[in-house]
């Protein structure tokens, strides 16, 4: 059974720098014999982390037209929930890649 880097050991201590070297190579090995699947699978993450940023972005638009409508105000929500609903989607976007980061 194959360590993970940075775990630690069995006797509770962390791996060696050789079993760490060793493990990042087989993984780079890995990657280059995906070859397209790996460009593939890029393009693919780029769109999740496209939509998850869009979708946020326009509820809020869409939520804060139908508030501006029913009550007009000093404050413009529509731009109020486009701030929050594009705040909301980068948070979204960097757990999708921490995520992805982590399974790596």
């Amino acid at each position: 059974m194959a360590e993970h880097p940075h775990r630690p050991g069995p006797d509770g201590q962390p791996p060696d720098l050789g079993k760490q070297v060793g493990h990042r190579a087989r993984r780079k090995q890995k990657a280059r014999e995906k070859g397209r699947h790996a460009a593939w699978f890029g393009l693919g993450m780029f769109g999740l982390v496209g939509w998850s940023v869009a979708i946020p972005t326009l509820i809020g638009i869409a939520v804060g037209l139908w508030m501006d409508d029913r009550w007009p105000g000093k404050v413009s929500w529509t731009l109020t929930l486009l701030i929050i609903g594009i705040a909301l989607g980068c948070f979204n976007a960097w757990y999708w890649i921490k995520q992805e980061s982590e399974r790596d």
